[in-house]
């Protein structure tokens, strides 16, 4: 398939979006029969059929749905073409491609990437949540302008990249206004056999929480580990039992997961780092992110 016809895959996409080629044609004012030999030649293009037969419908086959992926893919990017070559909007919207690390809780990730979405000119957020080493390798390629991460690079890790250190949040325990209630009397040594909902074994945050029970001579009951810190949360707003989370977010906690504080958890604080391929951040939303959550982080901390 040396050469790609765009015509070709909009008369196509038509008929898997409307299910028919007459359908598609009345969307397309054009004939059945000028949409039947488009749909043709893009199939002898591709070496195989688009759409099989079902009913008086047709339905994509496996290469179609393929095609089909490309197909609005390149739709979306001729669209965004379109759009500035037209100069119709003349502050258009940028991209920012942001990872943010599967241990990082959500409204924290949320609370540093909001300031994003206010700037002028605005810009689109794309954000991809991923193990801290698979967001590096895509921040090495340039898949990613901004890694937001709860930990630094690696030592070793060999990505030329920079950690800007956000801020840090302290630690505190939460819980339905039962379980509060009931652990809050003594606390920490009330945590000794409470149930408690933590971060996976291995997290950085789990090391730090397993230091601590073990300098206070506490053992809580493990009733569950979770990688995901919004889903962790969704158990703790249903009683299963009570959890780590940074007191940063204290407020977002008591509106959204209806949970209130128990007690701090020592010493331990959490960092948050925006990790760039640049050691002086040079881009306006990034730059705009970055002290927007420095100045939340310190003010809350």
């Amino acid at each position: 398939m040396r050469h790609l016809n765009y015509s070709h895959l909009q008369y196509f996409n038509a008929v898997a979006r409307e299910g028919t080629i007459a359908k598609a044609a009345e969307s397309l004012h054009l004939t059945p029969q000028t949409i039947s030999g488009q749909i043709k030649l893009l199939e002898e293009a591709v070496g195989a059929p688009l759409f099989e037969r079902v009913g008086r419908g047709l339905v994509l086959t496996e290469t179609g749905h393929a095609v089909n992926q490309y197909a609005e893919q390149i739709f979306a990017l001729g669209g965004e073409l379109a759009q500035w070559v037209s100069g119709r909007h003349a502050r258009a919207f940028g991209t920012l491609n942001v990872g943010i690390v599967n241990s990082i809780p959500k409204l924290v990730a949320h609370g540093v990437l909001h300031a994003g979405l206010e700037i002028d000119p605005p810009v689109k957020l794309i954000c991809r949540e991923s193990a801290l080493q698979s967001l590096l390798a895509d921040l090495a390629v340039h898949r990613l302008d901004l890694v937001l991460s709860d930990r630094p690079i690696p030592p070793g890790f060999g990505v030329k990249a920079f950690n800007h250190l956000l801020g840090e949040s302290a630690i505190s325990f939460y819980g339905q206004d039962r379980l509060a209630r009931r652990f809050e009397a003594g606390f920490p040594q009330s945590l000794d056999g409470a149930p408690v909902l933590a971060p996976l074994t291995g997290s950085a945050m789990r090391r730090h929480l397993d230091g601590w029970f073990d300098e206070i001579g506490v053992t809580p009951r493990i009733v569950a580990e979770f990688e995901d810190s919004a889903l962790l949360k969704a158990f703790g707003e249903a009683g299963a039992g009570i959890f780590p989370a940074p007191r940063v977010i204290e407020q977002e906690l008591r509106q959204t997961y209806h949970v209130r504080p128990i007690g701090s958890a020592g010493l331990i604080r959490e960092a948050y780092y925006a990790i760039s391929p640049e050691r002086v951040l040079k881009q306006p939303a990034v730059r705009h992110i970055t002290m927007a959550a420095r100045e939340r982080l310190s003010s809350m901390t």
